[in-house]
């Protein structure tokens, strides 16, 4: 749509890189707001956050380079060309980077409460996927199939073109607001849920299955080929990154639900054992 922020004799701002930083500060925002409430240490959830943007930005740009690795050995000066690094990168590629980071960084702060602050990076994320896709329909990235649907868009910029190899003229499903329309509905119900959580974990979990399931579908109408594709095909990478993600959470989810549960029924022993002895 609008590649291009600024423009000058010897400079060009480009609309993406902007957007992406009001992502990642939004994000972050939200993310000490709930620190916050919940009286924890402002200072080690910003150190959190930084470090797992870091890992984001690093891991997503890996399995992009990765997804592609036959072309970029052929052609290794496209490493720094303006394509890879006006790119987003691979989304699951800066999940697995930022859980990498936050590994390291609980290995390094114990104390850190790991379950509690996961959950309240769930809805940040969420929120930051939701306006950094935002940038990427702007630029003309991760465009989508062709289709005849009323609300399509056609990108005419070549910049659209030269940074997502972008088909221009071409009535495409916009599946950048797509994910994006889905990751603020995804972040406003996770915000609601938080105030009735049942167990510690449970936001991280529910966000990454329902992300999972709803990157999955949209992948259906993705047009762009470049994001890579496994088992003969059959899958794009983000939807096999989905299916782990899914094969992790979902026992997970149920072994954190059922300890809460175990939990709370000991408590109520406990508590029938006191009332008995008096």
């Amino acid at each position: 749509m609008h590649p291009r922020l600024f423009t000058a004799p010897s400079f060009t701002l480009y609309t993406f890189g902007p957007i992406l930083a009001v992502a990642y500060l939004a994000a972050l925002w939200w993310l000490l707001r709930g620190a916050r409430r919940e009286k924890l240490n402002p200072e080690i959830v910003t150190s959190l956050g930084l470090w797992s943007i870091i890992g984001a930005i690093l891991g997503a740009k890996l399995l992009m380079v990765l997804r592609s690795l036959p072309y970029y050995l052929q052609e290794p000066s496209q490493l720094w060309s303006l394509t890879t690094l006006q790119s987003a990168g691979d989304f699951y590629g800066g999940f697995a980077g930022a859980l990498a980071a936050v590994g390291i960084f609980f290995a390094r702060k114990p104390q850190v409460p790991r379950w509690q602050v996961a959950d309240l990076a769930a809805p940040s994320i969420a929120l930051g996927q939701g306006i950094g896709r935002i940038g990427c329909f702007m630029a003309g990235d991760d465009y989508g199939r062709p289709t005849d649907l009323p609300w399509a868009v056609s990108f005419t910029d070549p910049d659209a073109a030269q940074i997502g190899g972008t088909p221009l003229n071409v009535p495409l499903h916009p599946v950048q607001l797509y994910e994006s329309m889905f990751c603020f509905l995804l972040f406003f119900f996770l915000v609601r849920l938080s105030k009735n959580r049942k167990f510690e974990g449970q936001l991280i979990l529910l966000y990454s299955l329902l992300y999972a399931a709803g990157r999955f579908m949209i992948e259906f109408v993705r047009g762009d080929a470049d994001r890579g594709f496994v088992i003969n095909g059959m899958l794009s990478t983000s939807q096999f990154c989905a299916v782990l993600v899914a094969c992790v959470c979902i026992p997970l989810y149920i072994i954190r639900s059922r300890s809460r549960h175990n939990s709370e029924t000991e408590t109520t022993k406990d508590q029938r054992k006191k009332v008995s002895h008096t």
